[in-house]
């Protein structure tokens, strides 16, 4: 059956990459690592919940995934319960689906008993019911609960007391840069002033940070100053292109490349040759 096994515990993420999941802010890190193993079955060990309600699964996204996993192999292992003499997978049946249409004679899996899987969930919603979790450790408990127990956002929000709306926003701060994930950690940041910065071009993630760590910024002051930023971006970015035209009418002119910023021209030249026939021509 199994061709390796191994507990989870903080390094889980570095064995088995998940698309959201992140052990470093995992709060039930540790009892995963009671009843979970990892390990590689064989496709036909393995059979679908005929209990869940999606039966199909569209052919071209299916035939996408086979061929990703055909070159780069199953990134994300399923989660399965053991039933009988088979495994029925609690999560991530396309990527079994797509495994066979790879021609793939094995998946990895986390093994878990039926016991232990609705132990871990009580665990997990627990967790993110506690007050002192902090905005990036409840996504990540909320992340879990839909990769690995197949858990809408609605069927989140009512096992916990929120909207589907509220767990929707809170998982989007898995989307924020690594660095600004560490800092909510580190520093206690909230949760308002750091959804403006899931959209943001990565310098300027690195501007705000220390100002929310340093000067404690408001959400509207983030909202403002990357709203402006992005402002000034769109903007330069179409004088750019305005520009391009007669940047490339005076290359063409003078054999030069040629350079408009702001209220300036350059016309730079390759050598010392290119500089004297500029110089003829002005």
């Amino acid at each position: 059956m199994a061709k390796r096994s191994m507990g989870l515990g903080r390094g889980f993420e570095s064995l088995i990459p998940t698309d959201l999941v992140e052990a470093a802010f995992d709060p039930t890190s540790q009892e995963d690592a009671e009843v979970s193993k990892l390990v590689e079955l064989k496709l036909d060990e393995v059979v679908r919940d005929e209990a869940q309600p999606r039966k199909t699964f569209g052919k071209e996204g299916l035939q996408e995934l086979a061929d990703s996993i055909k070159e780069h192999g199953v990134l994300q292992p399923i989660v399965v319960v053991k039933s009988g003499e088979k495994y029925q997978i609690v999560a991530g049946e396309r990527r079994w689906r797509a495994s066979e249409l790879a021609g793939k004679e094995t998946i990895p899996a986390i093994v878990r008993t039926l016991d232990g899987q609705t132990r871990l969930e009580m665990a997990i919603i627990e967790n993110a019911q506690r007050e002192d979790l902090s905005p990036i450790e409840l996504a990540t408990a909320y992340a879990k609960l839909k990769e690995q127990f197949n858990l809408t956002n609605a069927e989140i929000g009512k096992r916990v007391g929120k909207s589907a709306q509220s767990v929707v926003n809170t998982m989007r701060l898995l989307k924020l840069p690594d660095e600004a994930k560490k800092a909510m950690q580190e520093h206690n940041l909230m949760e308002g002033p750091m959804r403006p910065l899931i959209s943001a071009e990565p310098e300027v993630v690195k501007e705000v940070l220390p100002k929310l760590v340093e000067e404690g910024w408001t959400a509207r002051k983030v909202e403002n100053y990357v709203a402006d930023r992005r402002k000034k971006s769109s903007i330069k970015a179409v004088k750019t292109v305005s520009y391009r035209k007669d940047e490339m009418r005076l290359e063409e002119k003078y054999g030069v490349s040629v350079h408009v910023r702001g209220r300036g021209v350059t016309l730079s030249a390759k050598n010392d040759a290119e500089l004297v026939k500029l110089l003829k021509k002005l």
